[in-house]
């Protein structure tokens, strides 16, 4: 029996993920409140979990990460996997001129992710083994007028996790950066109920969890999601700055 562990225990990503790894496994869902998750709970028994285990999780305390990091891997090790699914969007139009807001979408979506991802490697780099799957986006590929301060947090995610994964190379640590583009979920119904549309290729919780999972088992080191994505980004960054600055998002 492994263990997995989910940092964000009520992520739609994160817990669709850890469904498909769940058979057999202990699953450990980390939450701010780790007593409201019967839901995710359920689903994960259902999906084959051998024990469900929540345990309390605040993103923004990181002076807390170390003594959770190293409980979890006293407590549960060895770790298989640790989804690393955290995060806020913001809104964007208040992170623009609101400087305690866009810090406070900094301080979640890069600072806190930087703090439980390095002490994340440490721990499996001590243990020999283990992977850890980070959510970037394809909104830090090239940042956007429209979030930039949402983005520019992705952009840096996405640097530093491609950075560790080669730092990581040859220590049996493997990290994988996902890169989904829109998500349809919980995170952006507030958006689309204020009059938001999908963006083109956008997709859902369950499309990513798909796509992650399929290359975590091939052992590949990122995933675009979906994949035509890539070649799309690849020409978004050649698209002169008086272009890319007039469209839609």
């Amino acid at each position: 029996m492994g263990t997995i562990v989910v940092f964000g225990g009520r992520s739609e990503i994160g817990v669709a993920t850890a469904v498909r790894l769940a058979a057999g496994n202990r699953v450990v869902l980390a939450a701010r409140r780790p007593d409201d998750l019967a839901a995710e709970t359920a689903a994960l028994t259902a999906a084959g979990a051998v024990d469900v285990v929540t345990v309390g999780f605040d993103a923004d305390d990181v002076a807390a990460h170390g003594a959770l990091v190293s409980s979890l891997f006293d407590d549960y090790g060895p770790i298989e996997t640790a989804v690393v699914a955290f995060g806020i969007l913001g809104d964007a139009a208040r992170a623009e001129s609101d400087v305690a807001h866009a810090l406070q979408i900094a301080h979640t979506d890069y600072y806190a992710q930087i703090s439980v991802i390095t002490l994340l490697a440490n721990a499996f780099r001590a243990q020999g083994s283990g992977t850890i799957l980070v959510f970037s986006s394809v909104a830090g590929v090239r940042v956007r007028r429209a979030n930039y301060v949402y983005g520019s947090t992705k952009a840096g995610l996405d640097g530093f996790a491609s950075g560790l994964a080669d730092a990581l190379h040859g220590s049996g640590v493997h990290l994988l950066l996902a890169r989904p583009g829109f998500v349809i979920g919980n995170m952006t119904r507030e958006l689309m109920a204020a009059g938001t549309t999908p963006a083109p290729m956008s997709v859902t919780a369950d499309q990513v969890a798909d796509a992650v999972v399929k290359a975590y088992r091939k052992g590949r080191g990122e995933v675009w999601i979906p994949g035509r994505l890539r070649p799309v980004f690849f020409g978004m960054r050649l698209l002169p700055r008086a272009i890319w600055r007039r469209l839609p998002r």
